[in-house]
């Protein structure tokens, strides 16, 4: 078990009465797997839960919810949650503001890292690069192409540029189909890549991300038991290792 997580016996087993027993369905922007994929399975563990996770990029999770589909909790990009809630899909007494994340550059395992410390360096290493993934529909992908606009080099970029599905992005680097990526950092650190460090302080922005219980969540107690555990003393490690940092930035 993970440092800190002793406490979420306790959490779970909270919620794992016999009628509160089930499946908890909960779907999750991208960004986020690592750290709920590990938290669920000590929740699993630790009470009678079955969690069933979907993930998909952040807007796609409004996409999914606004079309009908029905999940005892949602995760994504802030400005989604917020959104959903303002539509009454999403329960807005349980609105927790759960991580963030910087937006970085990855390279396989063993390849070279490029200097991306400054502005300059950063476009160097985009022109440089013989190709470039980034996320199709996320928030990192607009912000992305929002920086190839600022730094002159869109049209450049373009025969270069891999916009991937969420279900994909993170396998772009280890698999070999691209020689570099930028997205929110936690995307990167699979195995088979290495992170090579945030872009420039100039250029950066701060993906976060909150959750809130489904209005019609069908296990809303196991629901509200899981959320306390993302946002509890013991995520904090589960965050920091795949490269999150707990609440909003400072």
């Amino acid at each position: 078990m993970r440092p800190g997580l002793a406490v979420v016996t306790c959490l779970a087993l909270a919620a794992a009465s016999p009628a509160a027993s089930g499946e908890l369905n909960v779907i999750a922007a991208t960004p986020m797997t690592g750290v709920v994929k590990d938290l669920a399975v000590e929740f699993e563990k630790a009470g009678q839960h079955k969690v069933t996770l979907k993930f998909v990029s952040g807007p796609i999770v409004r996409k999914e919810i606004d079309a009908g589909h029905t999940y005892d909790l949602a995760i994504s990009i802030t400005p989604v949650i917020d959104g959903l809630i303002k539509e009454g899909k999403l329960a807005a007494q349980s609105r927790t503001d759960l991580a963030y994340a910087v937006v970085g550059v990855g390279v396989r395992t063993g390849q070279t890292k490029p200097d991306i410390s400054t502005v300059e360096s950063f476009k160097r290493a985009l022109l440089n690069a013989k190709s470039v993934a980034h996320s199709a529909t996320g928030a990192s992908g607009d912000h992305f192409r929002s920086i190839l606009q600022k730094l002159g080099i869109a049209d450049e970029m373009q025969p270069r540029l891999r916009p991937m599905p969420a279900d994909a992005i993170a396998q772009a680097v280890p698999s070999g189909q691209v020689e570099m990526i930028v997205v929110t950092a936690s995307v990167i650190l699979v195995p088979g890549a290495e992170l090579v460090g945030p872009i420039p302080q100039e250029l950066q922005f701060y993906n976060t991300f909150a959750a809130a219980i489904g209005s019609g969540a069908k296990n809303a107690e196991a629901a509200r038991a899981f959320l306390d555990l993302l946002s509890s003393a013991a995520a904090l490690p589960v965050l920091k290792a795949h490269g999150m940092e707990a609440g909003l930035p400072k």
